[in-house]
């Protein structure tokens, strides 16, 4: 395992710099901790085929030595085995389990589809969180899953497939477009945008972190304001979007919620799921409630990730602000509001 010395030396000098800009000593420190070695191999059980308490019994009679998942019952962190051991089994052949990191299951969780929804998963491949989805709506509901990269798309299909989530609707296209495409039409929207991916270095394979820069940082922030608008117009009045990303810093994170929460009809919620080593999300000096996302620390266990929760005004909340609005407004006047 290399110390934090050494992992600084090896990340790009841009990112360390701005990573001890954003955040206090220890918490950089920590950051970069958990950016030295591989992390432990997670999966979740695929509930259409398998349950947790069959999954466990039979890895216990091979020996393989799990933890259970404090936020998530049907996840597991495996001790002794790589994912290289895990697609070897028979169960993982049959798609009664899905490799999967712990950060990566957080947004379906978040998002809490119900079965008789319609769901959009706006960047699906290779699957993971859609077929997640589908699992906890039992193959109910409606889901449309998009991706634009063709190859990517075919494997997304063959692990729809392989999984057995009957209830998802692949489709090929701009996410950009989506939303004057299927204007108000989600229940609630996925957005996992694209990102830089500084949530997932780890330092000692330069794969992870090769391709990345200050200048990709800004064009990715470019495309995920547009694909936020767009998710945004997806959505139905009253209706719920998650965005997440697996990166860090504040221009795909907070500065995009920032932009919509000013510019479109949308409210920031609570995350009511107890994540130990989840940060709140930077407030940037605003009221806006940015603190209410939340940023996962990379460690052992769980890649970086950053999640938020929105809620789109319905137009009784329109209605409702409106007025609010104009009672301020008055109230700085010096005119008196009575109550009707």
């Amino acid at each position: 395992m290399l110390s934090v010395m050494e992992v600084k030396k090896r990340l790009p000098r841009d990112f360390i710099e701005e990573l001890y800009s954003l955040h206090s000593p220890l918490v950089a420190d920590k950051i970069l901790a958990g950016m030295a070695g591989k992390r432990n191999t997670t999966l979740r059980v695929n509930t259409l085929k398998y349950n947790i308490q069959d999954l466990m019994r039979y890895f216990r009679e091979i020996n393989i030595k799990f933890e259970r998942v404090s936020f998530f019952n049907n996840a597991l962190i495996i001790k002794n085995a790589t994912e290289k051991d895990i697609q070897k089994l028979d169960i993982y052949e049959k798609g009664y389990i899905y490799l999967q990191s712990l950060s990566s299951m957080i947004p379906p969780l978040v998002l809490d589809a119900k079965g008789n929804e319609q769901i959009l998963d706006m960047a699906s491949a290779p699957g993971s969180k859609t077929t997640q989805i589908s699992a906890m709506m039992n193959n109910t509901g409606h889901i449309i899953a998009n991706e634009l990269d063709k190859i990517r798309c075919e494997r997304l299909k063959f692990n729809l497939n392989n999984q057995g989530a009957t209830n998802v609707e692949v489709i090929n296209g701009y996410g950009e477009k989506l939303g004057e495409k299927y204007l108000e039409t989600f229940d609630r929207v996925l957005l996992d945008t694209p990102c830089s991916g500084e949530g997932r270095f780890i330092a000692e394979i330069a794969g992870t972190y090769r391709n990345w820069s200050l200048k990709t940082v800004k064009e990715l922030s470019k495309i995920q304001r547009k694909l936020i608008k767009s998710g945004y117009n997806a959505l139905k009045p009253g209706g719920i979007m998650v965005y997440s990303t697996c990166t860090l810093n504040l221009e795909e994170n907070e500065d995009i919620l920032k932009w919509a929460l000013e510019n479109l009809n949308l409210k920031i919620m609570d995350i009511d799921l107890n994540i130990k080593n989840a940060i709140p999300g930077d407030k940037l000096g605003t009221n806006l409630g940015l603190e209410k996302a939340i940023k996962i620390l990379p460690n052992k266990e769980t890649e970086g990730f950053f999640i938020a929760k929105l809620r789109k005004f319905s137009k009784e909340d329109k209605i409702w602000s409106q007025k609010l609005k104009k009672q301020l407004i008055k109230r700085k006047m010096g005119i008196i509001v009575h109550r009707q």
